[in-house]
């Protein structure tokens, strides 16, 4: 006999999270499998926190859309991912206060953990273009290295030297890759 995996939806992925013994556990729906995500380190959350700050002030100038940490998006029915740092553009859409948002952002930012192999991040990375989202961004912290994902275009690699840029989905939006590792070893 072998192991079976049962895909579960995301309305079942839904009532699974409110259970009680799931309480300060975090889960993302995977094609159907439910995978808990590691708790982030320090360093992690700094450099969260430094995209967060950049974004949000760009944000106040720029009432463009709205971002947050660690956000629950229903992708298709067997897909809830929660990117480390999601920024959507629609202003104007009711902001979510119960259950997931239903799509996903217009750019996923995923910061690798010590644990996280790149190639499933690059995955994520995949699927969120395949998904909806108009850039993804991968920050790889060992090298202070951002690698930038668009549709349809090749991978472009932001060094310790270099500046992300908003492109067109953020006008004059620019973040010097230093500034995202500042107070980072």
């Amino acid at each position: 006999m072998t192991d079976q995996v049962i895909a579960i939806t995301a309305d079942e992925f839904e009532t699974f999270i409110t259970q009680p013994q799931h309480q300060d556990r975090r889960f993302e729906l995977i094609y159907g499998e439910i995978i808990e995500k590691h708790m982030p380190t320090e360093e992690h959350g700094v450099i969260m926190a430094q995209i967060v700050i950049a974004l949000g002030i760009y944000l106040k100038t720029n009432r463009i859309g709205r971002v947050g940490t660690e956000i629950r998006h229903r992708a298709t029915v067997s897909d809830v991912r929660i990117p480390d740092i999601s920024l959507t553009l629609a202003v104007d859409s009711p902001l979510i206060t119960h259950g997931a948002v239903p799509r996903l952002p217009d750019l996923a930012v995923e910061v690798q953990s010590p644990d996280d192999h790149v190639l499933k991040l690059r995955a994520k990375a995949a699927f969120y273009l395949d998904n909806g989202c108009q850039v993804v961004w991968i920050v790889i912290p060992r090298h202070r290295l951002i690698e930038v994902y668009r549709p349809d275009h090749d991978v472009e690699l932001v060094g310790i030297d270099g500046t992300l840029t908003g492109g067109d989905m953020l006008p004059g939006f620019v973040l010097p890759v230093r500034e995202v590792f500042e107070g980072v070893g």
